[in-house]
């Protein structure tokens, strides 16, 4: 692998912006190119009109790693996560049972998209922008976005996106790389943002929910710094949001809040608000057993949560890892 200078990484999800700012930290030029409006990718906090926010995507993390939990100590002494001590049970048609796994649970402050706004300090990142194509050229990769914008030149390309995506970008340059990436294949997810008038009598502040199209539910407002209350975010299980993956938004909406009441054994109350979300990419099957992904040949390579951990942790852990493989090639 020729000399790093510059770095493009694609995907302002954790795992890229653990990969950029700790390459970004040693020195070298990284760009940081994400599609939406924002940073987190599915750590994602969503703010309604009304000025209510939800976490729509992952609803905590959990730490089992050394160099996490450094991180995590860092994002405890700033004030950017704390220990969420919601009640959290299974629940099963009405019935109620303790969840008694011993894990602590975080959640970022004020939203859970904090974690990622702290991760993106000082890096240079361009939001709404959608890479379509690669083209190297001189050893050097160029991008070009949706309206034909163009990006680069890059010494080195990571791409953080799903593995779909990634697969797509990275087939007529590496098939080695695309081969690879092709077999990960990831799970939607609906989401379903509620207010109720009134709150609901529920004896718990979270559920892992069975023999239900629901797979959890959570009291939004139950988790520090959040200001409105009588929150909750649902989520249906991967298959059913894989059968109803096309249906609207508002169609889903409609039938998850009649499976929060069945689940729950609850009398259909009024509602504020209610939104549906579809996360199309959520959960990797069967992730790959390697952190990362590289050709350095290339100057090519890949990693997200779909490598070696479907969980935050493995996201920052992956992007993390990218990062170091890289910089001892400095």
């Amino acid at each position: 692998m020729k000399r790093i200078e510059t770095v493009g990484v694609i995907g302002a999800g954790i795992a890229g912006l653990t990969c950029a700012q700790q390459l970004h930290r040693s020195g070298v030029q990284v760009t940081v190119l994400e599609k939406s409006r924002g940073v987190g990718g599915r750590v994602g906090t969503r703010r309604m009109d009304s000025g209510v926010t939800f976490d729509h995507g992952a609803q905590y993390f959990t730490v089992r790693d050394a160099a996490f939990a450094a991180q995590v100590q860092q994002w405890r002494d700033s004030g950017t996560v704390a220990l969420w001590n919601g009640r959290i049970v299974t629940l099963n048609k009405g019935l109620v049972t303790n969840f008694t796994e011993p894990q602590d649970r975080y959640v970022g402050l004020p939203g859970m998209n904090a974690i990622a706004k702290s991760l993106a300090t000082g890096l240079d990142i361009h939001t709404n922008v959608t890479v379509q194509s690669l083209r190297r050229l001189d050893d050097k990769w160029h991008l070009r976005d949706a309206v034909g914008t163009l990006h680069g030149p890059y010494d080195v390309l990571i791409s953080t996106a799903p593995p779909l995506q990634t697969t797509t970008l990275f087939g007529d340059h590496s098939t080695t790389l695309a081969e690879r990436i092709s077999v990960v294949t990831m799970a939607p997810c609906w989401a379903v943002m509620l207010q109720t008038c009134e709150p609901l009598s529920l004896p718990f502040d979270a559920a892992f929910v069975n023999d239900s199209p629901l797979s959890w539910m959570a009291r939004n407002s139950s988790k520090q710094d959040r200001a409105a209350k009588d929150c909750w975010v649902l989520h249906a299980s991967a298959n059913w949001s894989s059968t109803h993956l096309e249906e609207s938004a508002d169609r889903i909406a409609k039938t998850l809040v009649h499976e929060l009441w069945d689940a729950t054994r609850q009398a259909p109350q009024p509602f504020k608000l209610v939104v549906a979300h579809r996360w199309r990419y959520a959960l990797p099957q069967e992730p790959l057993l390697q952190r990362y992904l590289l050709d350095g040949d290339l100057n090519l390579g890949a990693c997200g949560d779909w490598c070696a951990g479907p969980r935050v942790e493995g996201a920052f852990l992956s992007g993390l890892a990218m990062a170091d493989a890289l910089l001892e090639k400095l």
